[in-house]
């Protein structure tokens, strides 16, 4: 299956999921640009093919993967630019680049998260700052977990683009033995769900800090689907069915898994820690942290109904107390 597609693929960022998709790529491509940050970190990988941050167990195979620092190279030389870095991030790992550089290619997000300062999902962001047409993106989505991709894991992804030729492209890319892919054509829902599913996965978390269990856990996962529901139908509102793979599928992998780091950062809130210790021990980004307060100053203006995204927010923003907070969402919701 190895090297059967000829596209050059550039994937910008250094964390664990850039380097599952990377590993996922080598599958299918041996013409992959890997973009990381530091020099060092480069070099690193090019000597010791492997992440020595994140699943560093994923050996990367040279002979398909050019690392570089060098962020205009890496997007000159590619037909394909997958962005997984963190959302916070974004804006400043794109700073060197030309709008011209992007055009007439296909560019694809797989980043969980809102542009800060910008209240922009990353499509949003890519279309009105940097001139990205809509037929030329696409979005990346779970149930997956970068963990599980480097066990080879049998995982899904669902390819979202409002041109299907692109999702498919994209979705053959990342198609093999232990990935399955799917396309769709809402990029807006898809990616207001995975934006969300990391907000409900911090309640999650803080309520296991609190030592609440699994019935209530149930209860909460149940009801913010509902609550993505309201969200993404009063965002774009389009016939779409909110128990799939995309939606779903992705919160409850997020809400449950020991490797959702938004789940850990919110159980380690529920135990005591502030933002800031939690957020230095983890020593990776939590995406649900930045995303409810975008979450919250979109819905000032739209206003859903969302209790449980108004609880995170007011504990992590408004430094409430989780347990009066979590006390007080049981009383909403059922």
């Amino acid at each position: 299956m190895a090297g059967k597609n000829n596209a050059n693929v550039a994937v910008i960022g250094g964390g664990s999921w850039a380097t599952a998709l990377v590993k996922i790529l080598s599958n299918n491509t041996g013409n992959i640009l890997w973009w990381v940050r530091k020099k060092e970190k480069a070099e690193y990988i090019r000597q010791h093919r492997h992440n020595p941050d994140y699943i560093s167990d994923v050996e990367v195979d040279l002979k398909k993967v050019s690392v570089t620092s060098d962020i205009s190279h890496a997007v000159s030389s590619a037909d394909i630019l997958i962005l997984a870095v963190p959302s916070a991030f974004l804006k400043n790992a794109l700073k060197p680049l030309f709008k011209e550089m992007l055009k007439n290619k296909i560019i694809v997000s797989a980043i969980k998260g809102i542009v800060p300062d910008e209240l922009l999902i990353i499509g949003e962001y890519l279309n009105k700052k940097l001139n990205v047409s809509f037929q030329n993106f696409a979005v990346v989505t779970g149930p997956c977990h970068a963990e599980e991709v480097a066990m080879e894991r049998l995982s899904y992804l669902t390819v979202a683009s409002q041109n299907i030729s692109a999702s498919k492209k994209v979705a053959s890319l990342l198609n093999c033995d232990y990935i399955r892919t799917t396309v769709s054509d809402d990029i807006y829902g898809t990616e207001y769900a995975a934006v969300l599913k990391n907000v409900v996965a911090i309640a999650c978390g803080i309520c296991h800090g609190l030592g609440y269990g699994d019935n209530f856990q149930a209860v909460l996962v149940s009801n913010s689907i509902q609550e993505i529901k309201r969200f993404v139908d009063a965002v774009h509102p389009i016939t779409r069915d909110i128990k799939g793979s995309a939606y779903l599928g992705d919160l409850l992998v997020t809400a449950y898994s020991q490797f959702s780091r938004n789940r850990t950062f919110g159980a380690m809130i529920g135990k005591g820690y502030s933002v800031k210790s939690a957020q230095l021990e983890m020593n990776m980004i939590a995406e649900g942290y930045y995303a409810v307060k975008g979450i919250h100053q979109l819905n000032k203006k739209l206003k859903v109904k969302m209790p449980v995204t108004s609880a995170v927010y007011n504990i992590l923003y408004e430094k409430k107390s989780p347990a009066r907070e979590m006390k007080l969402l049981t009383e909403k919701i059922a």
